[in-house]
């Protein structure tokens, strides 16, 4: 089941992959400060994007005019060595794109369901409208934080609401999370999905034939008729 919104870049050699993307993300980046004076990038957590963040953070655009946020986070203290958070700060915001402001979504104090407002309000006043927002995939088909048959998925793909995040528990691994919504992945002006392996692959041929979107939540970004996603695997 092929949609007209999915548009496919295959590569055989990692670095070939990593190097397109970093241009294209980076174009993206640049068209947005040169029409509004800003951009804003959210990105993922795992080691999958780790060398895309060391091949952006080398690259040539004014990082002072960037804001980067996440599109999900494990609800820890960002010292904590599975923060994304700390991953980003690690990995992308260093060399060039250290002048790049970044905003998290960890509230010290509160759990991530007491945060949730408050997450809300700081993704929509600092991060929104957003111009690239770069989605990864997990082996059983979770992106960002909204993980298979999860009792928070109905809310988290309500598009008829105007929130932009979400708390959940995921029953299938570590941390509660805080999530963008389906309706906040899918009004990103550019989105992309990056994800590498032949598991992977398998994962997203089998979503792309169509499929749960409650067992398979990358099947929710993958048919339906809101927004182009750019995905690009190796």
């Amino acid at each position: 089941m092929m949609n007209n919104r999915v548009h496919l870049h295959h590569f055989d050699v990692q670095a070939d992959l990593l190097r397109t993307l970093c241009d294209a993300i980076i174009n993206d980046l640049k068209k947005a400060i040169e029409e509004k004076g800003d951009a804003v990038l959210l990105v993922s957590g795992g080691s999958t994007p780790t060398p895309l963040f060391e091949l952006l953070r080398k690259s040539d655009i004014d990082w002072a005019r960037v804001r980067i946020g996440l599109c999900d986070e494990r609800w820890v203290d960002p010292s904590h060595d599975d923060s994304n958070e700390k991953l980003v700060k690690t990995h992308l915001l260093q060399d060039k794109a250290a002048k790049a402001q970044f905003v998290g979504m960890y509230c010290e104090g509160l759990s991530a369901l007491e945060a949730q407002a408050q997450c809300n309000s700081i993704v929509n006043d600092e991060l929104w409208p957003c111009d690239v927002a770069i989605l990864g995939m997990g082996e059983d088909a979770h992106t960002a934080s909204l993980f298979p048959h999860n009792l928070k998925l109905p809310q988290a793909f309500y598009l008829e609401d105007d929130a932009l995040c979400i708390a959940i528990t995921p029953q299938s691994a570590p941390h509660v999370r805080m999530s963008l919504t389906l309706l906040a992945l899918l009004h990103v002006k550019h989105l992309y999905l990056h994800f590498e392996g032949e598991k992977k692959r398998a994962v997203f041929e089998e979503a792309m034939n169509g499929g749960d979107h409650y067992a398979m939540p990358i099947c929710s970004v993958l048919h339906q008729d809101i927004n182009d996603i750019e995905v690009y695997y190796a």
